[in-house]
Protein backbone atom coordinates (compact mmCIF):
# COMPACT_ATOMS: atom_id res chain seq x y z
CA UNK A 1 0.00 0.00 0.00
CA UNK A 2 1.26 3.06 -1.20
CA UNK A 3 1.99 5.92 1.78
CA UNK A 4 -0.28 8.99 1.79
CA UNK A 5 -0.30 11.88 4.58
CA UNK A 6 -3.81 12.22 5.40
CA UNK A 7 -5.73 15.29 6.20
CA UNK A 8 -6.74 16.01 10.12
CA UNK A 9 -8.32 18.89 11.59
CA UNK A 10 -11.23 21.60 9.98
CA UNK A 11 -12.50 20.61 6.74
CA UNK A 12 -15.34 23.07 5.39
CA UNK A 13 -17.83 21.52 2.70
CA UNK A 14 -17.62 24.41 0.63
CA UNK A 15 -20.47 26.45 -0.26
CA UNK A 16 -20.77 26.92 -4.08
CA UNK A 17 -21.37 30.31 -5.52
CA UNK A 18 -23.73 30.77 -8.29
CA UNK A 19 -23.72 33.27 -11.09
CA UNK A 20 -27.72 35.06 -11.39
CA UNK A 21 -27.90 32.32 -14.19
CA UNK A 22 -27.31 29.57 -11.61
CA UNK A 23 -24.15 28.83 -13.20
CA UNK A 24 -20.94 27.44 -10.95
CA UNK A 25 -18.95 30.53 -10.34
CA UNK A 26 -15.29 28.69 -10.43
CA UNK A 27 -13.57 32.22 -10.11
CA UNK A 28 -15.75 33.12 -6.64
CA UNK A 29 -15.35 29.09 -5.76
CA UNK A 30 -11.35 29.56 -5.64
CA UNK A 31 -11.23 32.43 -4.13
CA UNK A 32 -13.15 31.30 -1.18
CA UNK A 33 -11.30 27.87 -1.34
CA UNK A 34 -8.52 30.04 -0.60
CA UNK A 35 -9.51 32.13 2.04
CA UNK A 36 -10.43 29.00 3.62
CA UNK A 37 -7.05 27.44 3.99
CA UNK A 38 -5.41 30.46 4.42
CA UNK A 39 -8.04 31.13 7.91
CA UNK A 40 -7.49 27.72 9.23
CA UNK A 41 -9.14 25.13 7.46
CA UNK A 42 -6.82 21.95 7.28
CA UNK A 43 -8.61 20.90 3.86
CA UNK A 44 -11.60 21.26 1.66
CA UNK A 45 -14.38 19.01 1.33
CA UNK A 46 -15.53 20.09 -2.31
CA UNK A 47 -19.19 18.93 -3.05
CA UNK A 48 -20.59 18.35 0.40
CA UNK A 49 -24.37 18.56 1.50
CA UNK A 50 -23.76 22.55 2.16
CA UNK A 51 -21.90 22.63 -1.84
CA UNK A 52 -25.54 21.86 -3.35
CA UNK A 53 -23.82 19.01 -5.17
CA UNK A 54 -26.62 17.02 -5.55
CA UNK A 55 -27.76 20.05 -7.57
CA UNK A 56 -25.09 19.76 -9.67
CA UNK A 57 -24.20 17.78 -12.59
CA UNK A 58 -20.81 15.36 -12.82
CA UNK A 59 -19.48 17.96 -15.35
CA UNK A 60 -20.12 20.73 -13.33
CA UNK A 61 -17.85 19.11 -10.45
CA UNK A 62 -15.73 18.42 -12.61
CA UNK A 63 -15.30 21.58 -14.51
CA UNK A 64 -15.25 23.19 -10.51
CA UNK A 65 -12.51 20.70 -9.39
CA UNK A 66 -9.86 21.36 -12.25
CA UNK A 67 -10.66 24.94 -11.86
CA UNK A 68 -9.74 24.61 -8.46
CA UNK A 69 -6.34 23.26 -9.27
CA UNK A 70 -5.49 25.42 -11.90
CA UNK A 71 -5.99 28.53 -9.83
CA UNK A 72 -3.70 26.92 -6.92
CA UNK A 73 -5.88 25.12 -4.49
CA UNK A 74 -3.39 22.36 -3.82
CA UNK A 75 -4.90 18.52 -4.47
CA UNK A 76 -3.87 16.98 -1.17
CA UNK A 77 -5.86 19.66 0.65
CA UNK A 78 -8.76 18.01 -0.89
CA UNK A 79 -11.52 15.48 -0.22
CA UNK A 80 -14.40 16.15 -3.27
CA UNK A 81 -17.58 14.40 -2.51
CA UNK A 82 -17.77 11.53 -5.45
CA UNK A 83 -20.31 9.53 -4.35
CA UNK A 84 -23.75 9.61 -6.07
CA UNK A 85 -26.60 7.56 -6.45
CA UNK A 86 -25.68 6.28 -10.61
CA UNK A 87 -22.79 3.68 -9.81
CA UNK A 88 -20.80 4.94 -13.07
CA UNK A 89 -21.31 8.48 -12.18
CA UNK A 90 -19.29 7.91 -8.54
CA UNK A 91 -16.59 6.21 -10.39
CA UNK A 92 -15.98 8.58 -13.13
CA UNK A 93 -15.72 11.43 -10.00
CA UNK A 94 -13.37 9.18 -8.09
CA UNK A 95 -11.13 8.32 -10.72
CA UNK A 96 -11.00 11.97 -11.78
CA UNK A 97 -9.99 13.16 -8.32
CA UNK A 98 -7.20 10.39 -7.59
CA UNK A 99 -5.88 11.40 -11.09
CA UNK A 100 -5.24 14.90 -9.71
CA UNK A 101 -3.98 14.10 -6.39
CA UNK A 102 -6.28 14.87 -4.34
CA UNK A 103 -6.13 14.05 -0.45
CA UNK A 104 -9.21 12.05 -0.90
CA UNK A 105 -12.69 11.58 -1.88
CA UNK A 106 -15.97 11.46 1.04
CA UNK A 107 -18.36 9.10 -0.48
CA UNK A 108 -22.22 9.14 0.15
CA UNK A 109 -23.71 6.05 -0.17
CA UNK A 110 -26.42 5.82 -2.99
CA UNK A 111 -29.08 7.05 -1.16
CA UNK A 112 -32.31 7.23 -3.95
CA UNK A 113 -32.99 3.79 -2.99
CA UNK A 114 -34.51 3.26 0.79
CA UNK A 115 -34.38 0.12 3.05
CA UNK A 116 -31.49 -1.28 0.85
CA UNK A 117 -29.13 -3.72 2.64
CA UNK A 118 -25.92 -4.33 3.45
CA UNK A 119 -24.99 -6.19 1.64
CA UNK A 120 -26.11 -3.69 -1.35
CA UNK A 121 -24.14 -0.65 0.15
CA UNK A 122 -20.96 -3.11 0.21
CA UNK A 123 -21.34 -3.91 -3.41
CA UNK A 124 -21.40 -0.15 -4.25
CA UNK A 125 -18.44 1.05 -2.79
CA UNK A 126 -16.70 -2.23 -3.21
CA UNK A 127 -17.26 -2.02 -7.32
CA UNK A 128 -15.90 1.79 -7.32
CA UNK A 129 -13.02 1.06 -5.34
CA UNK A 130 -12.14 -1.76 -7.52
CA UNK A 131 -13.03 -0.01 -10.81
CA UNK A 132 -10.83 3.08 -9.57
CA UNK A 133 -8.00 0.32 -9.00
CA UNK A 134 -5.74 2.57 -7.61
CA UNK A 135 -4.25 1.87 -4.20
CA UNK A 136 -4.04 6.37 -3.57
CA UNK A 137 -7.53 6.13 -3.59
CA UNK A 138 -8.22 6.99 0.03
CA UNK A 139 -12.09 7.17 0.69
CA UNK A 140 -13.78 8.56 3.40
CA UNK A 141 -17.38 7.10 3.97
CA UNK A 142 -20.12 9.93 4.30
CA UNK A 143 -22.82 8.97 6.86
CA UNK A 144 -25.45 11.49 6.55
CA UNK A 145 -28.94 9.46 7.51
CA UNK A 146 -31.24 12.32 8.56
CA UNK A 147 -30.79 13.56 4.62
CA UNK A 148 -29.60 10.30 3.03
CA UNK A 149 -31.88 7.93 5.01
CA UNK A 150 -29.45 5.53 3.81
CA UNK A 151 -27.35 4.81 7.12
CA UNK A 152 -23.75 2.93 6.82
CA UNK A 153 -23.55 0.71 9.72
CA UNK A 154 -20.89 -0.27 11.95
CA UNK A 155 -20.94 -3.80 10.23
CA UNK A 156 -20.96 -2.30 6.96
CA UNK A 157 -17.45 0.25 7.87
CA UNK A 158 -16.08 -3.52 9.36
CA UNK A 159 -16.57 -5.41 6.56
CA UNK A 160 -14.83 -2.76 3.48
CA UNK A 161 -12.01 -2.54 6.34
CA UNK A 162 -11.49 -6.17 6.47
CA UNK A 163 -11.43 -5.68 2.57
CA UNK A 164 -9.55 -2.46 1.97
CA UNK A 165 -7.49 -1.41 4.83
CA UNK A 166 -5.78 1.73 4.54
CA UNK A 167 -8.21 2.53 1.32
CA UNK A 168 -10.92 2.99 3.62
CA UNK A 169 -9.54 5.44 5.31
CA UNK A 170 -12.38 7.17 7.50
CA UNK A 171 -15.79 8.80 8.06
CA UNK A 172 -17.79 11.84 8.38
CA UNK A 173 -20.52 11.21 10.57
CA UNK A 174 -23.20 13.67 10.39
CA UNK A 175 -26.04 11.42 12.02
CA UNK A 176 -26.04 14.34 15.27
CA UNK A 177 -25.78 11.41 17.30
CA UNK A 178 -22.67 11.73 19.41
CA UNK A 179 -22.82 8.29 20.41
CA UNK A 180 -23.35 6.52 16.99
CA UNK A 181 -19.77 8.97 16.48
CA UNK A 182 -18.31 7.77 20.08
CA UNK A 183 -18.98 4.11 18.95
CA UNK A 184 -17.22 4.18 15.77
CA UNK A 185 -14.21 5.59 17.25
CA UNK A 186 -14.68 2.80 19.86
CA UNK A 187 -14.76 0.00 17.59
CA UNK A 188 -12.39 1.33 14.36
CA UNK A 189 -9.90 4.52 15.00
CA UNK A 190 -7.34 1.59 16.29
CA UNK A 191 -7.05 0.41 13.24
CA UNK A 192 -6.12 3.55 11.29
CA UNK A 193 -9.86 4.63 10.69
CA UNK A 194 -10.32 8.08 10.60
CA UNK A 195 -13.45 9.96 12.32
CA UNK A 196 -14.45 12.88 11.34
CA UNK A 197 -17.34 14.62 13.54
CA UNK A 198 -20.17 16.33 10.88
CA UNK A 199 -20.05 19.41 13.43
CA UNK A 200 -17.85 21.75 15.12
CA UNK A 201 -20.25 21.13 18.06
CA UNK A 202 -18.61 17.45 18.31
CA UNK A 203 -14.95 18.56 18.04
CA UNK A 204 -13.97 18.06 21.60
CA UNK A 205 -15.22 15.33 22.05
CA UNK A 206 -14.53 13.50 19.15
CA UNK A 207 -10.63 14.56 19.77
CA UNK A 208 -10.85 13.33 23.31
CA UNK A 209 -11.94 10.09 21.95
CA UNK A 210 -9.43 9.60 19.29
CA UNK A 211 -11.14 11.56 16.47
CA UNK A 212 -9.35 13.55 13.63
CA UNK A 213 -11.28 16.70 13.13
CA UNK A 214 -14.66 17.74 12.20
CA UNK A 215 -15.63 18.28 8.93
CA UNK A 216 -18.56 21.05 8.91
CA UNK A 217 -20.81 23.57 7.44
CA UNK A 218 -19.85 26.44 9.95
CA UNK A 219 -15.81 25.98 9.06
CA UNK A 220 -17.28 28.00 5.59
CA UNK A 221 -17.73 31.02 7.61
CA UNK A 222 -16.45 30.40 11.17
CA UNK A 223 -12.65 28.15 10.71
CA UNK A 224 -10.22 30.15 12.33
CA UNK A 225 -11.76 29.96 15.96
CA UNK A 226 -12.47 26.01 14.71
CA UNK A 227 -9.15 25.17 13.97
CA UNK A 228 -7.94 27.39 17.29
CA UNK A 229 -9.66 24.55 19.25
CA UNK A 230 -8.79 21.21 16.92
CA UNK A 231 -5.27 23.01 17.57
CA UNK A 232 -5.73 23.06 21.78
CA UNK A 233 -8.12 20.58 22.75
CA UNK A 234 -5.87 19.60 25.00
CA UNK A 235 -5.64 23.04 27.07
CA UNK A 236 -7.45 23.93 30.36
CA UNK A 237 -9.55 26.86 27.92
CA UNK A 238 -10.76 23.86 25.42
CA UNK A 239 -14.14 24.12 27.00
CA UNK A 240 -14.53 27.38 26.84
CA UNK A 241 -13.29 27.56 22.77
CA UNK A 242 -15.97 24.86 22.39
CA UNK A 243 -18.80 26.74 24.28
CA UNK A 244 -17.91 30.06 22.07
CA UNK A 245 -17.62 27.86 18.75
CA UNK A 246 -21.25 26.57 19.51
CA UNK A 247 -22.69 29.55 20.19
CA UNK A 248 -21.62 30.89 16.10
CA UNK A 249 -23.40 27.27 14.79
CA UNK A 250 -26.41 28.34 17.08
CA UNK A 251 -26.95 31.54 15.71
CA UNK A 252 -26.27 30.24 11.87
CA UNK A 253 -28.72 27.06 12.27
CA UNK A 254 -31.47 29.10 13.44
CA UNK A 255 -31.92 30.06 9.40
CA UNK A 256 -31.73 27.47 6.98
CA UNK A 257 -27.90 26.46 6.90
CA UNK A 258 -26.87 26.63 2.86
CA UNK A 259 -28.72 30.15 2.10
CA UNK A 260 -27.43 31.12 5.74
CA UNK A 261 -24.05 30.19 5.09
CA UNK A 262 -24.11 32.01 1.41
CA UNK A 263 -25.60 35.47 3.35
CA UNK A 264 -22.91 35.84 5.97
CA UNK A 265 -20.09 35.22 3.20
CA UNK A 266 -21.90 37.93 0.92
CA UNK A 267 -22.34 40.54 4.06
CA UNK A 268 -19.22 40.08 5.43
CA UNK A 269 -17.60 39.59 1.93
CA UNK A 270 -19.49 42.81 0.70
CA UNK A 271 -20.41 40.22 -2.48
CA UNK A 272 -24.20 40.21 -2.49
CA UNK A 273 -23.91 37.43 -5.33
CA UNK A 274 -22.68 34.89 -2.88
CA UNK A 275 -26.51 34.64 -1.72
CA UNK A 276 -27.62 33.03 -4.89
CA UNK A 277 -28.64 29.42 -4.21
CA UNK A 278 -29.51 26.99 -6.97
CA UNK A 279 -33.11 25.76 -7.21
CA UNK A 280 -34.63 24.03 -5.36
CA UNK A 281 -32.85 26.24 -2.36
CA UNK A 282 -33.72 29.50 -1.80
CA UNK A 283 -32.01 32.54 -0.44
CA UNK A 284 -33.25 33.93 3.12
CA UNK A 285 -35.53 36.78 3.03
CA UNK A 286 -35.42 39.87 4.33
CA UNK A 287 -36.18 39.74 7.68
CA UNK A 288 -33.96 36.10 7.92
CA UNK A 289 -30.72 38.03 7.00
CA UNK A 290 -31.53 40.70 8.94
CA UNK A 291 -31.76 38.35 12.31
CA UNK A 292 -28.80 36.38 11.00
CA UNK A 293 -26.56 39.00 10.35
CA UNK A 294 -27.75 41.14 13.88
CA UNK A 295 -26.90 38.34 15.59
CA UNK A 296 -23.99 37.44 14.87
CA UNK A 297 -22.45 40.82 14.77
CA UNK A 298 -23.95 41.07 18.72
CA UNK A 299 -21.70 37.94 18.87
CA UNK A 300 -18.38 39.78 17.85
CA UNK A 301 -18.64 37.58 15.20
CA UNK A 302 -15.92 38.87 11.80
CA UNK A 303 -14.48 37.21 9.16
CA UNK A 304 -10.90 38.85 9.46
CA UNK A 305 -9.20 38.65 5.63
CA UNK A 306 -12.53 38.61 3.58
CA UNK A 307 -13.12 40.12 0.46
Amino acid sequence: MANKERIAGVLAPVVTPFTKEYAPDAGRFARHCKWLLKSGCAGLAVFGTNSEANSMSVAEKLALLEALVAAGVPPAKLMPGTGHCALSDSIEMTRAAVRLGCAGVLMLPPFYYKGVSDEGLYRSFAEVIERVGDERLRLYLYHIPPVSQVPITLALIGRLLSKYPGIVAGVKDSSGDWQNTKAMLDQFAKEGFDVFAGSEVFLLENMRNGGKGCITATGNINPGPIDQLFRNWRSPDADRQQAAITATRKIVQKQPMIPALKAAIAHFGNDPQWKTCRPPLVELDSAQEESLIGELKASGFSMPGLG
